[in-house]
């Protein structure tokens, strides 16, 4: 029996990696929740003070870090460029966009829309970074949308303002997952020191919109509570790790790694506000559950038979017109 490869206990890793952000950025819904309804903050200002205080922790680790490496990082204009944008796609409008989704209708409203992102994502991913998508990939894809349809089936309430801000957030976000699987694919830069440069990019681009358009409201001890640990464990950390994945992970996997998020929600709603979900609930998460596996399953057998070497006419699925 021939021993895992490097590369595919990396790709592994990756995905527990990936798997674990879901974790937190899931708790983060309960916790925005609590922000704009118990604490009454304003949504914008709300995630400009998050991602403001977590880049603030990220160019603070950058700093320390690179003092002691002293590394030479050579970066072109077109890959700052590329820094910048992602910045302010994925950090700015897709984050700025969410929060105001939250705020004006109900959270599985917004979350049903943005099941719809791996699917967008194969196609963006195909024709940007030449990432096609395989047969099954798409089929588990078309699988976590119709199982978050089936999880989020009812009167979700929502409204105008809400589909507006969902919607733009659901492009943003498949923008940004492209983008940033492009940046972090060419390792011009570390994970971190990516995360730390386009995360203050996005969130110099939300303080800026906030005060413009809400101004700087009292803030509670409470308040300030959730925003902290938003920003250090659920977005300086996080961030971190899904970017440090994202070296591994084509955009359609980490897209529907992400899309888990929709069944970790449903439990902790589940757990903490009492939402049990129903019989076509539990099946929508079953559906989920199987199109996420399927997206990555794909993966993991090419990476199996990259690792075993070519068959032989002999062997069966050998030759040269065996699939791959």
């Amino acid at each position: 029996m021939r021993p895992e490869s490097i590369e595919l206990r990396s790709h592994r890793l990756a995905v527990w990696m990936a798997l674990l952000v879901t974790v937190l950025w899931s708790s983060s819904w309960i916790l925005i929740r609590w922000g704009l309804d118990d604490e009454g903050l304003p949504p914008v200002m709300f995630a400009a003070l998050r991602y403001g205080l977590a880049a603030i922790v990220l160019v603070g680790f950058v700093i320390v870090r690179e003092r002691k490496r002293r590394h030479d990082y050579h970066v072109g204009r077109g890959f700052i460029l590329k820094l910048i944008a992602l910045g302010l796609v994925m950090y700015a409008l897709t984050q700025g966009a969410q929060f105001v989704a939250l705020d004006e209708q109900p959270a599985a409203t917004t979350s049903l829309v943005l099941s719809l992102t791996p699917l967008l994502v194969a196609a963006g991913a195909a024709i940007t970074l030449s990432e096609v998508p395989s047969r099954i990939q798409l089929l588990g894809s078309a699988l976590v949308a119709v199982g978050a349809m089936l999880y989020f089936a009812g009167d979700l309430g929502a409204t105008a303002a809400g589909m507006v801000a969902a919607v733009t957030a659901l492009f943003a976000n498949v923008a940004a997952a492209v983008i940033g699987r492009g940046v972090n694919r060419e390792r011009r830069l570390p994970a971190l020191s990516i995360t730390a440069i386009s995360m203050g990019i996005g969130a110099g681009a939300l303080a800026f919109t906030a005060i413009g358009l809400e101004g700087f409201p009292a803030i509670s001890t409470r308040g300030w509570l959730i925003i902290v640990w938003l920003a250090v464990v659920n977005t300086a950390f996080a961030f971190t790790l899904w970017n440090l994945s994202l070296q591994r992970l084509t955009a359609v996997e980490s897209a529907a790694v992400n899309n888990t998020m929709l069944v970790q929600i449903a439990f902790l709603a589940w757990i903490f506000l009492g939402e049990a979900p129903g019989a076509l609930g539990l099946l929508g998460i079953g559906i989920v559950t199987g199109g996420v596996y399927l997206v990555q399953s794909t993966r993991w057998d090419r990476i199996a038979r990259e690792v075993a070497g070519p068959r032989t006419p002999e062997e069966p699925g050998g030759g040269p017109g065996s699939a791959r």
